[in-house]
């Protein structure tokens, strides 16, 4: 059976700058696998410094009028380009599981969250985001918020229509014009998105769209018209584009990795926790930076950890999981998996040589993968293996869980499966994770709640996403106003 539409030609990326598709000048191309078929589906051009000037420089000359045009009308392309979104969500889902390696439906999810993003900035245009007020008799003092200007975005390969989507709906609503660079993995989608910017009538420059790989990123990271930055990806790599950029004065907001926690308790309800910790554990494959990645078992909890192994066993490649980003990647994860045996982690659920779907043996696929009876101080329980393992640690209390997860040098996330109120708002408490869950294996917040971490999973003041999404992409103007003199003057008058 058909799992993922896979074009019939091969689909051929290009650059959108001032409103035009162009080839990138170096000549470079690099080839776009699909994880689930081994082949090449798509060429992804490599850009120069010359071609990001030239995205810089027209995205400038577009925002001297897109910042002057009325947040109103600004809202309404949005709306538009919202209407379109949901009119090709097929071929968008489709596109974005072809080149990412996720199922349909995980794709189709992604693109809703980041439509969820695009209706929260259409909000904006309602919201009372200014003001002004007579401080003293005669003078008046006024608040705007501003747009920062030339913004960018460089994204990462698990989400490739939703990360996007949480920045630049938000940054080209508040009046800046923005320039994605997407994952040279998956370019796909991103053209798909940069056509219907177009269609939905946002004018030549706002949105543009540059491929690419370092080189790439460092020159819009370096150039001096780029006011604001917008990152998600590895922890080492945020920070050094948090670091590059910040120092030129940049506002950057860089997201990194994650080693997530999920605390499982003896009164856990079986029926919410066991499904709960298995699709947090191989939701898209375990490749996002929301997925479980090590579950702390609190006291006698066997029963649980059982129907877990039972259930992540029953997991179908293709159809409930799809496929790793590709064959490095695959290999990196099974020697992760190799190294934690050695080292004294037991393996309960081994999914290093899984059957493939059929149709689809080049893909590159990796069963979910449970290790038991893990130290803290193992490798499969401090990094991020980014796949779909789940590395297993018991304590006797609760105290001992919630040392680990406040030892962690990531802070992304931390939830814990309990019937006990006083224990969940015990852990809510005490964690020291950006994002907390209650009963929720991936406890991603809804808008108008902003999403991001702690520690080493984020670099950067605020969040993503939400009201901190707007201060992220904007500034406020401060205006104070006399007109006359004033007999009974204050220190202000």
């Amino acid at each position: 059976m058909k799992l993922v539409d896979v074009p019939a030609a091969t689909i051929r990326c290009r650059n959108l700058i001032a409103g035009e598709w162009r080839d990138a000048s170096s000549g470079e191309t690099r080839d776009v696998v699909s994880p689930y078929t081994g082949s090449v589906v798509g060429t992804v051009p490599m850009s120069s410094a010359s071609d990001v000037a030239a995205a810089v420089e027209s995205a400038h000359h577009a925002w001297q009028s897109w910042r002057r045009t009325p947040l109103k009308e600004r809202t309404q392309l949005l709306f538009r380009y919202r209407e379109i979104l949901l009119r090709d969500l097929d071929l968008l889902s489709h596109r974005a599981a072809l080149e990412a390696g996720k199922t349909v439906e995980e794709a189709r999810a992604g693109i809703m969250k980041g439509i969820e993003v695009a209706e929260f900035a259409l909000s904006l245009q309602n919201l009372d985001d200014g003001g002004a007020l007579e401080v003293s008799r005669g003078v008046t003092c006024e608040v705007r918020r501003e747009p920062l200007g030339v913004c960018v975005g460089i994204t990462p390969f698990n989400f490739p229509a939703m990360v996007p989507m949480w920045l630049y709906p938000i940054a080209v609503t508040l009046g800046n014009a923005f320039i994605l660079k997407p994952s040279e993995k998956v370019p796909l989608t991103a053209v798909l998105q940069a056509e219907r910017m177009l269609e939905a009538g946002f004018p030549k420059g706002v949105f543009s769209l540059v491929h690419g790989a370092r080189e790439t990123v460092e020159a819009l990271v370096d150039h001096p018209l780029v006011a604001g930055i917008g990152f998600v990806g590895s922890s080492a790599a945020a920070r050094a584009v948090y670091t590059r950029g910040s120092n030129r004065g940049a506002r950057a907001l860089c997201l990194g990795g994650a080693k997530n926690v999920l605390m499982i308790t003896p009164d856990a309800d079986p029926d919410v926790t066991i499904p709960g910790v298995v699709a947090s554990f191989t939701g898209c494959a375990g490749q996002r930076c929301m997925a479980a990645s090590m579950l702390v078992a609190v006291g006698d909890v066997d029963h649980l950890i059982d129907g877990i192994v039972e259930r992540a066993a029953q997991v179908r490649l293709g159809r409930d999981m799809g496929a790793i980003i590709d064959h490095g990647a695959r290999e990196r994860i099974v020697r992760d998996i190799d190294r934690a045996i050695a080292e004294g982690a037991k393996l309960r659920l081994d999914g290093r040589a899984p059957e493939a779907p059929e149709g689809y043996e080049q893909g590159a696929w990796l069963g979910p993968t449970i290790l038991d009876h893990a130290r803290p101080d193992m490798e499969c329980a401090s990094k991020e293996l980014f796949g779909p393992v789940i590395t297993i640690v018991r304590v006797k209390n609760l105290e001992e869980a919630l040392a680990i997860e406040a030892s962690g040098t990531y802070g992304n996330a931390c939830s814990v499966f309990t019937s006990s109120g006083a224990v969940a708002r015990h852990v809510a408490d005490r964690a020291t994770s950006g994002m907390i869950g209650v009963n929720v294996g991936v406890p991603v917040p809804r808008e108008p709640f902003s999403f991001g971490g702690t520690k080493t999973s984020r670099y950067g003041a605020g969040d993503v996403t939400g009201r901190q999404g707007v201060e992220h992409w904007s500034w406020l103007k401060k205006i104070t106003t006399k007109w006359q003199m004033q007999g009974d003057a204050t220190w202000m008058s």
